[in-house]
């Protein structure tokens, strides 16, 4: 067998075993937090907290002006005895200044201020922190609607446990009129839900969902607030507070619902920067590899670099297996790791029994859930090569950006403003 036929073989093992054996990974944590996780009241039903200590809603807003009054409306209706809402207009060039001046004079719970210049999300939140003397602050974006017992249910962490940092929420999707919508719905339960459950099982968790997260100020300030130069602050702030030692937990119950892209450069645009995000944190954490004393990170640093190795080897095996249509290269063309054969197959159907585990667990959140199941068998087809894509092309562009280039806002896909008016209906059964 020559030297390529044997890479060849090689790598068709590594390219179908390693998402194959990530995904039972992330079937059995998930399945452990569950066991765990059932055992709480539903989720419009928290239990009373022994205290109820002041929290403050940050809402960082950039152009926002088409969200901000549905977005603030939830905040301010949370229930919980002890809260204030700060929104944070990060220089926004549409109406957001106008609208978040009028609710302003309509709620006494919610204050506002005015940055001159879009300094991004990092400093809006950072400016929002400063502004309060809350221990506990709720991170949401400028177009998400908090559940009510959202606070409740975060809070009951910290509570319990000091070394409680942040606790992270579960985003749910309210675009789901187009087909990009729909599979996007499952994602967040197959893909999302399902690793943030096996990371929390099996030890720490690789990032916060950035539009909602509790933090314990006094954590974030100690670890020096979100870093301004990364483009996924919710990663960045992930890593520095467990490599302070802190803990991040994952709360289930704490919904809240929020727009994403349906289109695909919209959705190119955001892989494009959570990959370039994943790969910014990686380089800036591979010193984690020779500090002992942070050896629990370790898993989440090497399942960062196979999975960047697996899409750049995706990538070279794609080109090989193009050129030998041309040129003979003595490799066995049949065996593509883009065709479902044999091996495929099997990936295929653990993609399927995944998903079907993650939607009767999110189902718990989101009745009716199931009836989204045939719109992931596309999930491969669509999201798999947008990733892929993103993490191939991030990671030198990544390596090109000039440190220290502060991560600015850019107006968001939003996806259909049509798909949301018909959502109202979801929000409402809850």
């Amino acid at each position: 067998m020559s030297t390529l036929q044997h890479f060849w073989h090689s790598a068709l093992h590594f390219v179908f075993y390693y998402p194959l054996f990530m995904s039972y990974l992330w079937m059995i944590g998930a399945l452990i937090f569950y066991w765990k996780e059932r055992q709480d009241p539903p989720y419009q039903q928290p239990k009373p907290l022994a205290a109820y200590p002041k929290v403050a809603v940050l809402v960082p807003c950039f152009n926002e002006g088409d969200n901000a009054e549905e977005t603030l409306s939830h905040a301010l209706a949370l229930d919980y005895p002890n809260f204030e809402v700060i929104a944070i207009n990060d220089g926004s060039s549409d109406n957001t200044a106008d609208v978040l001046n009028r609710l302003a004079v309509q709620h006494e719970k919610l204050r506002v201020v005015h940055l001159a210049h879009n300094q991004g999300k990092a400093m809006a939140l950072q400016a929002g922190s400063l502004l309060t003397d809350a221990e506990y602050l709720i991170g949401i974006d400028g177009d998400a609607l908090l559940d009510p017992h959202a606070a409740t249910w975060m809070l009951r962490h910290f509570l319990k446990d000091e070394t409680v940092a942040a606790v992270t929420g579960n985003p749910r999707i309210r675009t789901r009129s187009t087909l990009i919508g729909r599979i996007q719905v499952g994602e967040f339960s197959s893909i999302v839900g399902m690793i943030k459950r096996a990371q929390r099982s099996f030890g720490r968790l690789f990032t916060v969902s950035g539009v909602i997260t509790a933090f314990r100020k006094s954590a974030v300030h100690e670890v020096g607030y979100w870093s301004p130069d990364m483009l996924t602050e919710d990663i960045d702030i992930t890593w520095k507070l467990q490599r302070a030692g802190w803990n991040i937990h994952f709360e289930p119950n704490a919904l809240v619902w929020i727009l994403m892209p349906e289109t695909f450069n919209g959705l190119w645009k955001q892989r494009l920067r959570w990959a370039m995000g994943g790969a910014q944190v990686l380089i800036k954490n591979m010193d984690v590899l020779f500090k002992p004393k942070l050896n629990f990170l370790w898993p989440l640093l090497f399942e960062l670099v196979l999975t960047l190795v697996w899409s750049y080897l995706m990538l070279f095996m794609a080109i090989l297996w193009l050129i030998h249509f041309v040129v003979p290269l003595g490799i066995n063309g049949g065996s593509s790791p883009f065709l479902p054969y044999g091996t495929g197959m099997l990936l295929g159907a653990t993609c399927l029994l995944q998903f079907a585990l993650s939607k009767w667990m999110d189902s718990r959140y989101e009745p009716g859930l199931g009836k989204n199941y045939f719109w992931m068998i596309w999930y491969p087809f669509v999201f798999w090569l947008i990733t892929l894509s993103a993490s191939i092309v991030a990671f030198p562009k990544v390596l090109l950006r000039r440190d220290g280039k502060r991560a600015r806002w850019v107006s968001p896909d939003r996806g259909m403003r049509s798909s949301t008016v018909n959502n109202k209906s979801i929000l409402n059964e809850k």
